[in-house]
């Protein structure tokens, strides 16, 4: 989940009030967010740099870390966040988004040639006029393009944003697509001039800008943005030019966005500008401009329009079980931002009509306003109540193995730990020092980096799960029962579940006997009714992700069910773990 670093003192003064830690812990539980951790930005910089900690100086800002939903774009910036935790308090009403009333005529323009359908085919833009930015504004500006970056515009390859300074360039613009030696121009904290691939060589060594470089690098154009007078405004999805570089000066900002999909780039640009219109001369209003495409047509951005959806109460009632009225609905869905009238449908049933924000873009179904509804009434006010039971069959075997199963586990010393099936493709596979072998199901469209793969092993669960823990004491020692899916064409939706035990231990030495130990107890309990042929047995194995000679693979029943032993040096590198580990996954519907 993307984390948000905000100074303490800016959101309690943006909010208008003082919390204790404890209290402010309890209006993000209450919201939906997570405070994640208190730290200073000193305490950060050692902490990367592996230095002790040392006592936080009494003029260091304290830096509250929030976690936030992946689909709350608007929650990714201090700006956004205090205003949707004002609206939840009754501090403020829901903002209203407008664009500037200018004639269709006099609109900044941006031209549109065909040939960046070959590279990069989209394009939206808007204006933010007299914008007032002091330090920590235009820190929370930059940062917001990076998180946007990094979340939805999943590391630019999806859009990419350019922040221009309007002053220094001259519209119409032209949104064109070239040869890298014909681009030339000389980009943002440079002095000198590069060609586009001169530009593809030099930064081929920069930390962060070669992460980006292979969007267009084998394209034989690459996109870039001029205006009226020649002068590149940017190169995306790289770099701006120096040129335009926004500063504190800059008093009106032209934002565009280059896209390879034209909803996310709607979505990011309307994020930017209702985030921080509230600085503008004229506080939440922005001034669209016109996109002329390639076949003579037209398309005027920002889309600030609201959508209406209409729900049935019965079905946000009959979800969280609870009775609520119509009006006390309509009150909660404000809380959330949620504009909301009442309105009877033609069956006769009670339904109201949310007014969907341009901020809300994770408002898709119902369900998600029932959701807001739940956050808003407040989970812990809802009466736990048993489910009504779906089967007449009781508990499924595998479950009631599987509980078997953890309280065996807990009775060992291990903590049991839940963790995502959803992990990034990276964690799932390189990470672990493995290969994608086409096992594993690929998340099509995924809300973000993050969340790319539905996990076909615990184990790096478990790892990230002992990266955040691991200055608790030693040994620890956890372990997860949870479900893995694997790529199966003979089921009918194509793969199946697979349920698993993973036990992971760290200590200053690497506990191989402890988690063969642990193997030990759970088969030699489990084997207890089977004949003697079924007993379990060991083989050597030669997994990438386990130190070479210090591996098993565990049998059972003629099959081979499960791996343990010590994981190898540079996958604890990779989860930035220094203490050695052992661990272990079993498959139990295989014990059944």
């Amino acid at each position: 989940m993307p984390t948000v670093s905000v100074g303490r003192d800016r959101l309690f003064q943006l909010l208008g009030n003082d919390y204790t830690q404890e209290e402010f812990e309890a209006l993000c539980f209450d919201f939906g967010i997570e405070l994640d951790d208190v730290t200073t930005e000193t305490a950060v910089i050692r902490k990367q740099n592996h230095q002790d900690n040392e006592e936080v100086g009494e003029d260091e800002e304290v830096i509250y870390k929030i976690e936030v939903p992946a689909n709350r774009y608007d929650l990714l910036c201090l700006e956004g966040l205090a205003r949707a935790l004002r609206i939840y308090l009754g501090k403020d009403g829901i903002p209203v988004y407008r664009l500037s009333n200018i004639k269709r005529e006099n609109l900044t323009k941006i031209h549109v040639k065909p040939e960046t359908a070959l590279v990069r085919p989209f394009v939206v833009c808007a204006i933010l006029r007299g914008i007032t930015f002091d330090e920590a504004r235009y820190d929370s500006f930059i940062d917001l393009q990076d998180k946007l970056h990094q979340n939805i515009c999943r590391k630019r390859s999806l859009v990419a944003i350019g922040t221009h300074d309007l002053d220094t360039i001259q519209g119409p613009f032209s949104y064109e697509a070239q040869s890298p030696e014909q681009i030339k121009f000389v980009p943002l904290k440079q002095v000198r001039s590069f060609t586009a691939d001169e530009l593809m060589e030099y930064y081929k060594t920069d930390n962060k800008l070669k992460a980006f470089l292979h969007i267009i690098k084998n394209s034989p154009v690459y996109p870039v943005i001029y205006d009226s007078n020649r002068t590149v405004l940017s190169l995306p999805p790289i770099i701006n030019g120096a040129h335009s570089a926004i500063s504190l000066q800059t008093r009106n900002v032209f934002i565009e966005c280059t896209a390879t999909d034209l909803t996310k780039a709607k979505i990011v640009l309307n994020m930017m500008v209702t985030m921080f219109s509230e600085y503008c001369q004229e506080k939440f209003e922005v001034e669209p401009v016109a996109v002329v495409h390639s076949d003579g047509s037209t398309s005027i951005y920002p889309d600030l329009s609201i959508t209406n959806m209409k729900v049935d109460l019965s079905d946000i009632s009959g979800s969280i079980g609870v009775s609520l009225p119509e009006q006390e609905v309509i009150h909660l869905l404000k809380k959330m931002q949620l504009q909301t009238e009442e309105s009877l449908s033609q069956s006769g049933k009670s339904s109201i009509i949310v007014s969907i924000p341009p901020t809300r873009s994770d408002i898709l179904h119902p369900r998600d306003v029932m959701e807001d509804v739940a956050i808003a009434y407040g989970y812990n006010n809802i009466p736990k109540s048993k489910p009504k039971c779906l089967t007449t069959g009781g508990w499924q075997p595998l479950n009631r193995f599987s509980d078997k199963i953890r309280a065996e586990v807990s009775r060992a010393g291990y903590l049991e730990v839940l963790t995502w099936i959803l992990c990034s493709h990276e964690e799932n596979f390189s990470m672990l020092k493995r290969v994608d072998a086409g096992n594993a199901v690929i998340i099509a469209n995924p809300r973000s980096s993050e969340f790319q793969v539905v996990r076909n092993s615990l184990m790096s669960g478990l790892l990230k799960t002992l990266r955040h823990n691991k200055d608790h004491a030693k040994p620890i020692k956890i372990f997860e029962v949870g479900d893995v899916v694997i790529i199966d064409e003979s089921n009918d939706v194509g793969a199946a579940n697979n349920r698993r035990l993973a036990a992971l231990y760290c200590n200053v030495y690497s506990g191989f006997e402890e988690i063969m130990g642990l193997v030990e107890r759970i088969m030699t309990i489990v084997a207890k009714p089977h004949a003697r042929s079924t007993e379990h047995y060991y083989e050597p194995s030669n997994l990438a992700e386990f130190f070479p000679n210090r591996q098993c693979s565990i049998g059972f029943k003629g099959k081979k069910i499960g791996n343990f032993g010590i994981v190898h040096p540079e996958v604890l590198s990779e989860f930035k773990i220094q203490d050695p580990c052992s661990f272990l996954e079993i498959d139990i519907q295989s014990l059944l």
